[in-house]
């Protein structure tokens, strides 16, 4: 009897095995099950919502610069636009891999440029602008980093430039503004055909390796 039993639930479990779908298939059509309709439609808003993001971000043109990251202004401008702002020069002399150099830009202010997007400092800590970094970014993902002070004619001497010409030649269009670093000795953060001025704080990254 026991073993009659046994052979009865082992019989059991194989029938009910066979009665359930299997591999997404419905058990009586033996077709594939079809997702339900919320989470149809939860994917697709999904895919939406990811190709929204990515167009957000139009692709440069050549010679637009984006100005962007913690501020309040994002937005792009070109060699015209610079051009059409009150201009200074710079006489300048560095050393750089082609030897010494020495040429007279003219330009921009830097921090006219960046002021124009109104960067997100925390005013509630005391000059909190001085939290503030730059990144520059130029042709060949060529990129540079300055803290904001260095800029900032309230705590710098000098003044960095987004030049529109050399010695008097105008930068091609296509090309975009050159950064000029007047107080440098070497021509490192002489960023060429820059394409991104990013603006941000270090608080994120020494608060969270504490």
């Amino acid at each position: 009897m026991r073993r009659a039993g046994l052979a009865l639930a082992a019989g059991a479990l194989v029938l009910a095995g066979c009665g359930s779908p299997a591999d997404g298939k419905d058990a009586k059509t033996g077709t594939a099950a079809s997702a339900s309709p919320s989470a149809s439609a939860s994917a697709s808003a999904g895919a939406s919502a990811g190709a929204s993001a990515k167009a957000s971000v139009a692709p440069l043109k050549p010679g637009e610069v984006r100005v962007g990251g913690e501020v309040g202004k994002p937005y792009t401008l070109t060699l015209s636009d610079l051009r059409k702002l009150p201009q200074t020069s710079a006489a300048v002399k560095f050393t750089s891999a082609k030897g010494d150099q020495e040429h007279t830009y003219q330009g921009v202010p830097l921090h006219e440029v960046l002021k124009a997007a109104e960067p997100r400092f925390d005013q509630s800590k005391k000059n909190g602008q001085l939290r503030g970094v730059v990144a520059a970014t130029g042709g060949g993902d060529y990129r540079a980093v300055f803290a904001w002070a260095e800029l900032d004619p309230g705590f710098a001497k000098s003044r960095i430039l987004l030049a529109v010409s050399e010695d008097g030649v105008p930068f091609d269009d296509a090309a975009g503004p050159r950064l000029v670093v007047p107080q440098d000795t070497k021509g490192g953060r002489y960023v060429s055909e820059l394409n991104q001025l990013w603006i941000g704080v270090v608080d994120p990254v020494v608060d969270g390796a504490k």
